[in-house]
């Protein structure tokens, strides 16, 4: 069932992030209000997400209320899941809430649920709807980049070379699990970054063997990274279980775990974050200007992209014959 309601123009823009929280959204939320503000459309902020709206937990923000969050982590907007939303029957009382506040456009900062929210909404109400990707995993199509994923590798990278000081102290194969339930795009830049001996990653089936060989192959652990970088979603079972059948195979190696979990969704963005963030952000309230709706913004090629809300889907990483081919010799 679709609802509708009438605009003529647009003079007020809902904005909200929704989903699991990264950093660089303090970045986009900044952008797009002080954008905003400076071709005079007001911004109604959207707390907690889809949750928020059907509440409707609205406030007004300005440029003022966005000063010095651009190196903040997290959301001054606040996040969550909603179940409600998934119901025609959430679904109908916030759009009577946005009708009620007057917001004539919507920007959503989000993953892979929320742009399905998002198109939900562009289906069954005429409000146009902007989406801006957000996801560590970096697992959108329509953007090479989603915010939040440059500072997840980066804060990776840094624990994992704090990590070899005590492995190469011990001679210790110590194996280190980042998030990527789904998608090993971390797991891939961050064990290239700190030179791990193998990645393990959901989208492939041949990394256990690889790194099987190399510890078969290993006679001097004197001289090797000591590091395996393991994702979430892996079909081994992460990286517990990893290290538990190694052990199994080779009782004599001193082994560690180390799961990194959510840190990665922390802390200051970078800078390659926030000028992401600032870019996306612009170029959303710039397309709602346009006349454009239902689609998501994003950077290919280093270019702005518009991609349609009905085609932002999940990408998985295709660990090709070059990527193993590079594993193959940077771990001999």
């Amino acid at each position: 069932m679709a609802y509708f309601y009438g605009m003529t123009s647009i003079k007020t823009i809902g904005l909200m992030t929704s989903g699991g929280d990264v950093p660089g959204l303090n970045a986009a939320i900044r952008a797009v209000v002080r954008t905003a503000s400076f071709y005079n459309i007001s911004v109604m902020g959207i707390e907690r997400g889809y949750e928020g709206l059907i509440d409707g937990d609205f406030k007004v923000m300005h440029a003022g209320t966005v000063s010095h969050i651009i190196d903040k982590g997290g959301t001054i907007l606040k996040s969550s899941r909603s179940e409600r939303f998934t119901t025609p029957d959430g679904r109908k009382v916030a759009y009577q809430q946005l009708q009620q506040a007057g917001i004539d456009a919507l920007i959503l900062i989000g993953g892979d649920g929320s742009m399905r929210g998002a198109q939900k909404i562009a289906d069954e109400s005429n409000i146009p709807v902007i989406g801006i990707p957000k996801t560590i995993d970096n697992d959108l199509t329509g953007t090479d980049r989603a915010i939040g994923f440059d500072t997840a590798i980066n804060t990776a990278m840094q624990a994992i070379d704090k990590i070899k000081d005590t492995a190469q102290s011990h001679n210790r194969l110590f194996f280190v699990e980042v998030m990527g339930r789904h998608a090993g795009f971390i797991a891939l830049e961050a064990g290239m970054a700190t030179g791990s001996e193998a990645i393990i990653i959901p989208e492939s089936k041949n990394d256990l063997e690889m790194l099987y060989m190399n510890l078969e192959q290993k006679k001097d652990w004197e001289n090797s990274s000591h590091i395996v970088i393991v994702a979430e979603g892996d079909e081994s079972g992460g990286a517990y279980k990893l290290a538990e059948e190694v052990k199994r195979k080779w009782p004599d190696l001193n082994t560690g775990v180390t799961v990194l979990g959510h840190i990665q969704r922390g802390g200051s963005p970078t800078a390659a974050d926030r000028n992401l963030a600032t870019r996306l952000g612009i170029h959303a309230v710039k397309a709602l200007m346009n006349g454009e709706k239902n689609i998501m913004v994003g950077e290919v090629s280093g270019k702005i992209a518009f991609t349609p809300l009905s085609e932002v889907q999940n990408r998985s990483l295709a660990m090709d014959h070059e990527t193993f081919e590079m594993m193959k010799i940077l771990t001999r």
